[in-house]
């Protein structure tokens, strides 16, 4: 057992585990951060697409992006294709690896103490502590901190045991870097054929490369083998021999989020967007809070769920309807028919509609809410006219 009493373990070395590090470091407490893989960032299964206003906050150089992004082209089921543009860069593409060794660099640099290769087991929850059990090459050992914070990415396990309760519905993301012809900007496509319920996406990440994905509820790898071997057939991609990597995704958050001495951020806590399966950004602004309450807690020595459940009043103040909002729009769009996709694209092609959506004051690379309310008001597409109907209430009300 380690002798040092920690303030804050953290449980995971992902962008919000290391952003959370960085800020409780900075501040002063004493933080061990537990990373199961050797390095940050290694393997991950992320298209690492990020907007101007994260890329900002996150202050970091720019030699972690791979591509920027103020176009893009989404094609229907019939090969119909829809392309929108903004002046100015709307989204980078950044560099993964990069990105969570640049995060963790950050933290390291003010004192936060990284152990990897080492996967925590078990989290207990004492009167005066925590114990975090880890396994490192298969050897076990028990740390001990004032608290803990979850960052540890969509895996049940330990928050269950905590009490905080389980996201049960889930996506799953499969992608791969290939090389590819011609890829220019960011194109999306939809269909049952390609992504059943969901989309799919090729993404430049330097010349002659990118990378290829899609979301699905099932079988995601063998959908994107599929998806390669038509891209293949295209002549958009020069093989399709390449590795596949797979995540979960949640959708849904925990019941809780915050117990006595611990917090759980990012996809540990379900702070996803449901539309795009993207969690850099919400995961970000969820540690910025968890550490900014975190860091009072400990001054103050209150530590008790009832002190820390601010924490998920204000997170949920933040994105709680962005992320309604967004579970609504996912669970119409997975009931589409290819008949009703293409129906909706022949309305975002008619009268300047996606044009007049990009220059309104709703447009926002990382907020759907109002792009989804007006975009909904145009639309004749059943079950869109449900939740049409929903969010007309939930305006109204």
């Amino acid at each position: 057992m380690s002798s040092r009493l920690y303030d804050v373990i953290i449980v995971g070395a992902g962008p919000a585990g290391s952003h959370a590090a960085y800020k409780l470091a900075s501040s002063g407490h004493g933080v061990a951060v537990f990373e199961e893989k050797s390095e940050p960032g290694l393997n991950v299964c992320c298209t690492g697409i990020i907007s101007s206003e994260c890329l900002h906050s996150l202050d970091l150089d720019t030699d972690v992006i791979l591509s920027r992004a103020s176009s893009a082209r989404f094609f229907s089921p019939s090969g119909k294709c829809l392309r929108l543009q903004t002046p100015k860069v709307q989204a980078y593409v950044v560099d993964r690896l990069l990105l969570d060794k640049a995060l963790a660099l950050k933290a390291q640099s003010q004192g936060a103490q990284y152990f990897f290769s080492s996967r925590v087991t078990d989290i207990i929850i004492g009167k005066d502590t925590v114990q975090a059990e880890t396994s490192c090459s298969g050897t076990r050992q028990v740390f001990s901190a004032r608290s803990v914070v979850l960052a540890t990415g969509f895996k049940p396990n330990l928050a269950r045991k905590a009490g905080l309760g389980r996201i049960k519905n889930f996506l799953v993301g499969a992608q791969t870097e290939i090389d590819a012809k011609d890829v220019d900007e960011t194109e999306v496509y939809f269909g049952r054929e390609v992504a059943p319920g969901s989309f799919a996406w090729l993404v430049p990440t330097s010349v002659n490369r990118a990378y290829v994905g899609l979301l699905a509820t099932s079988q995601a790898k063998r959908h994107l083998e599929r998806f390669l071997n038509i891209l293949l057939c295209r002549g958009r991609i020069t093989s399709q021999e390449a590795e596949i990597r797979q995540k979960v995704i949640p959708l849904g958050t925990l019941a809780r989020s915050y117990g006595t001495r611990l917090l759980a951020i990012g996809d540990a806590a379900g702070q996803v967007k449901p539309t795009s399966g993207g969690g850099i950004y919400f995961g970000h602004l969820a540690a910025e809070m968890a550490a900014e309450l975190l860091d009072e807690a400990l001054r103050s020595d209150n530590l008790t769920a009832g002190h820390l459940s601010r924490y998920q009043k204000q997170w949920k103040a933040k994105m709680g309807k962005e992320l309604s909002r967004g579970y609504w729009l996912r669970w119409a769009c997975a009931k589409l028919s290819d008949r009703q996709i293409e129906r909706v694209f022949d309305v975002f092609n008619s009268d300047g509609m996606a044009e007049a959506l990009l220059s309104s004051n709703n447009f926002s690379f990382d907020w759907h809410g109002g792009l989804i309310l007006t975009g909904l008001r145009h639309s004749s597409v059943y079950p869109l006219l449900k939740i049409r109907h929903l969010f007309s209430r939930e305006v109204g009300s």
